[in-house]
């Protein structure tokens, strides 16, 4: 790694992740959304001109000219946890990095040839030490998995599809393709907060960032268990009609929301996979180019059947119950759009009959949160 310096210790030991593959954290449902915008039709025209006519230098002059640079003379400690995280993702190339004036608590990456990350004001006044170092550690994975390229595509076709909004039809191609990249990006911040969790290796930081960026700087009066409740309960209340407003709430965003986001995270932290990357076993790098197209499509088919089969929202449910052969359809819709008592003790008799979904069931919790 490039810009290191054996002066720059962190507070505490953490372990060291050499020539780590970015497959190691990234979620089965950020690889499949992203396969799934790839082929999309119309990105690889979109994309293959955008990557020419994007004003990135233009971008980089304006943070360079109107932000502040994280360096060793400026945000020092900023700076010592960017090359930490770098160091312990054994990401070659430190990106520049640059605080900008905006009270909303925000982070992002961005950049088509080298990603550059940007954090706001108000997330430096927000976070303590453990909590923005996940931070950081969450933008050096989106880094080293190459989200950046995508990001900045979508903020300009975002700034797009609203000057053009007054065109008839005229934005309808262009939203088509936002739409996607906003799935897919809300997929890939759960990656970055698993990568934000092997730079920090502190899951209650982790928790209570998230906890920070939903309620403010309110520590005294949050919970993390009650936050996680709300997860939940956001995940089983209701009936369906509570299911397609959580669809229609979330489509606008680029984030999942934080507490679907915080129970995702802890989830992961409670898992082999975490662990075995914690004890030194994960993909390296140096296998990448060896990775089995095929491979990704079963663990992303396996993860979606996983999620049909266990997900306790009404929709997913009856999913399940339909996969499962369930009788009475038009009665088991009926009652779980009116949340009656029989409609749910049917679905339960349904899922009971069969445990799991098809491999290519709904896709997983797709929630929120910036930062």
């Amino acid at each position: 790694m490039t810009d290191s310096s054996s002066e720059n210790v962190p507070s505490r030991q953490r372990k060291r992740f050499p020539a780590i593959s970015s497959r190691a954290y990234e979620h089965p449902a950020d690889r499949s959304a992203l396969v799934a915008l790839r082929k999309l039709t119309g990105f690889d025209t979109v994309f293959k001109a955008l990557s020419g006519l994007l004003p990135e230098r233009s971008l980089r002059l304006l943070f360079l000219s109107d932000s502040v640079r994280v360096s060793d003379a400026q945000f020092t400690h900023l700076h010592t946890m960017l090359r930490d995280a770098c160091y312990i993702l054994d990401l070659e190339k430190v990106p520049p990095m640059y605080v900008t004036q905006d009270p909303k608590p925000n982070a992002m990456c961005i950049g088509l040839d080298e990603p550059i990350i940007v954090v706001t004001t108000g997330l430096v006044e927000l976070l303590d030490e453990e909590e923005m170092r996940a931070v950081v550690g969450h933008e050096v994975g989106h880094a080293l998995s190459g989200h950046s390229v995508y990001r900045t595509i979508l903020l300009f076709l975002t700034n797009l599809a609203m000057k053009v909004a007054w065109i008839p039809l005229g934005s309808v191609a262009i939203m088509a393709i936002v739409t996607a990249l906003r799935e897919w990006f809300r997929k890939s911040e759960l990656s970055a907060d698993r990568a934000g969790l092997l730079v920090g290796q502190d899951l209650q930081a982790s928790m209570r960032g998230l906890m920070k960026i939903a309620g403010g700087n309110h520590l005294h009066e949050m919970n993390v268990d009650a936050f996680l409740e709300q997860a939940e309960e956001y995940e089983a209340g209701g009936d369906l009609r509570d299911s397609v407003l959580k669809i229609l709430n979330v489509l606008p965003r680029t984030h999942p929301f934080t507490t679907v986001r915080a129970a995702e995270l802890k989830k992961w932290a409670e898992s082999r996979d975490f662990q075995r990357i914690m004890d030194g076993h994960y993909p390296r790098r140096t296998e990448d180019k060896d990775t089995s197209v095929t491979d990704s499509f079963r663990e992303s088919a396996s993860h979606y059947a996983d999620t049909v089969r266990t997900s306790k929202d009404p929709l997913m449910k009856l999913v399940g119950d339909i996969a499962g052969g369930a009788g009475d359809l038009g009665g088991r819709l009926r009652d779980k759009f009116t949340g009656s008592a029989a409609g749910s003790g049917g679905a339960k008799g349904g899922s009971n009959g069969n445990g799991s979904g098809p491999a290519d069931g709904g896709s997983g919790a797709a929630g929120q949160g910036e930062g």
